[in-house]
């Protein structure tokens, strides 16, 4: 396993925290955290094998939050000197102090055991950053050419993004932790134009980002030549393809496309700022609102579902969050029904009779120095059937419905309730085979119904961690990376739309 960056090691993150959370207890914080972080970021995109463009950030920074008179303060700053750490402890203390008057409730935090001078590093085998961009460009520009040499693709992009986060964290109860976790995103694009009428479209690899590093793009967790190879055959065929008719159909639902409504319906649905109110922007708040916990009939009973903290490769997955509490697993949906929520230290007290523990967990983070943490989405996943069927058999299952791999575009309502999604490839069901693409495909449901009709989940060998670097929240607007695990599954008459007759084409 990988190290800790020295080069980060070196930084003063003791010396600065100890400065930092003794200048806000002389000023009465009864609680106060510190983290020193250092993020770096890379992107590379190409447009027919020619490179587009290749950034590389850094952003460095620490942290100060404090409860002052029961009152959150906050402050950030960049100099990393001990003056520097002692004046953004007083600026967080004197956000509190200036907040004090309009504060509505006195915060306090779920209790939580002190990790002392702990590590933790995600689990990836090549730094992104430890290689030359002319090798990266170099491989990027292979599976450009490959696709471009291919029979009917027309133009072709290749995007990846890749992020090295380093952070220290420290606060006044005694923990303190050292953290680094990388994660990529790939994605390659081909388009087919039809000349004679002017149509086109579009097919995507369906490689979701992963706390991978650049191992993942030569072949570790993806066969990258496997699937390039089918990419060109896959978008003729979905030129080719029929016009869906509109009307109710059996889906069978791969795990490419599957993670995204698991994101929109569950994933946000169960944060509990959002099922308190206390959290709209993004679309809005939820319909899995408090009042429902343990009655709320979310699915079918074979619908198992956990917040996660600490899958391998997850993207929100964590040694410890930003606010010192360690990574862990717990249940959301149980045998259909809603038995929990995504919480950090602050909600967790508050609500402890409503979630029956006492304990936050860990669903804190911040996107950079620069931003105060809030509750953020944990690995939200599907889980499969211990002895579930493959693919294959839930396909011959079907007698009228259609197969969806990966996803594409999705809307959904303010309440996560009302939704629709499309995806990559839509292949007609006759009879309990695959009979041929259509296209212009898209599922209609509300939450509820969709997951009720969910008849039969697919076994471990279908499961995929699927996922997205850039899931947003808050005000002023923070960025979070997180996974969706899922295998395969079987849903009963669901509403299909055909997507060009619903724009009035």
């Amino acid at each position: 396993m990988p190290e800790v960056d020295a080069s980060f090691l070196a930084l003063p993150r003791h010396e600065l925290a100890e400065a930092a959370l003794q200048r806000a207890k002389n000023l009465g914080a009864t609680f106060a955290e510190f983290r020193l972080e250092r993020i770096r970021s890379e992107s590379i995109s190409l447009r027919d094998s020619q490179l587009e463009n290749a950034q590389d950030d850094e952003d460095l920074g620490l942290a100060v939050r404090v409860i002052h008179d029961g009152t959150w303060g906050f402050a950030a700053g960049v100099a990393l000197t001990k003056d520097e750490a002692v004046q953004v402890a007083e600026q967080a203390v004197n956000m509190a102090q200036v907040s004090r008057p309009i504060n509505a409730e006195t915060i306090e935090l779920a209790d939580e055991p002190v990790y002392t001078d702990v590590s933790w590093v995600s689990s990836y085998e090549i730094d992104p950053f430890s290689l030359p961009r002319a090798e990266k460009i170099a491989l990027l520009t292979d599976y450009s050419d490959r696709l471009l040499n291919a029979d009917g693709v027309a133009h072709v992009t290749v995007g990846v993004a890749s992020v090295h986060e380093c952070k220290y964290y420290a606060n006044s109860a005694g923990t303190s932790y050292t953290q680094q976790r990388v994660r990529i995103g790939p994605k390659i694009t081909a388009f087919a134009v039809d000349a004679e009428s002017g149509r086109f479209d579009s097919m995507s690899t369906c490689a979701p980002p992963a706390g991978r590093g650049w191992e993942y793009l030569t072949g570790t967790g993806w066969n990258w030549d496997e699937e390039l190879a089918q990419l060109p055959g896959w978008l003729a065929e979905k030129m080719a393809a029929p016009t869906v008719e509109a009307g109710a159909y059996d889906l069978v639902v791969d795990p490419t496309n599957l993670w995204l409504t698991i994101h929109e319906s569950i994933g946000h649905a169960t944060e509990l700022d959002r099922a308190l109110g206390y959290e709209a922007n993004y679309a809005g708040t939820s319909f899995a609102t408090t009042d429902k916990l343990g009655t709320l009939q979310y699915g079918s009973p074979i619908m198992q579902v956990i917040g996660d903290r600490t899958a391998e490769h997850g993207l929100s997955t964590v040694g410890y969050d930003d606010e010192g509490v360690a990574g862990q697993q717990w249940d959301l949906v149980k045998d259909g029904v809603l038995v929990g929520y995504q919480v950090d230290r602050r909600m967790a007290k508050v609500n402890e009779d409503l979630l029956g523990t006492p304990r936050s967990n860990g669903c804190a983070y911040a996107d950079s120095s620069g931003h105060i943490p809030i509750q953020r989405m944990a690995n939200v996943s599907l889980q499969p059937a211990p002895d579930g069927p493959s693919t294959e058999e839930l396909i011959s299952r079907v007698q009228n419905g259609i197969y969806i791999v990966g996803d594409k575009s999705w809307s959904i309502d303010m309440q996560r309730y009302n939704f629709q999604f499309t995806g990559q490839r839509f292949y007609k069901i006759t009879d309990g085979k695959l009979d041929g693409q259509v296209r212009d495909v898209a599922y209609q449901a509300t939450t509820t119904d969709f997951w009720g009709s969910m008849e039969a989940i697919g076994g471990p060998q279908t499961y995929v961690l699927g996922g997205a670097l850039n899931c947003g929240k808050a005000q002023p607007g923070q960025s979070g990376a997180v996974s969706h695990g899922c295998p395969s599954a079987l849903f009963r008459g669901v509403n299909i739309l055909n997507t060009t007759q619903e724009a009035g084409r």
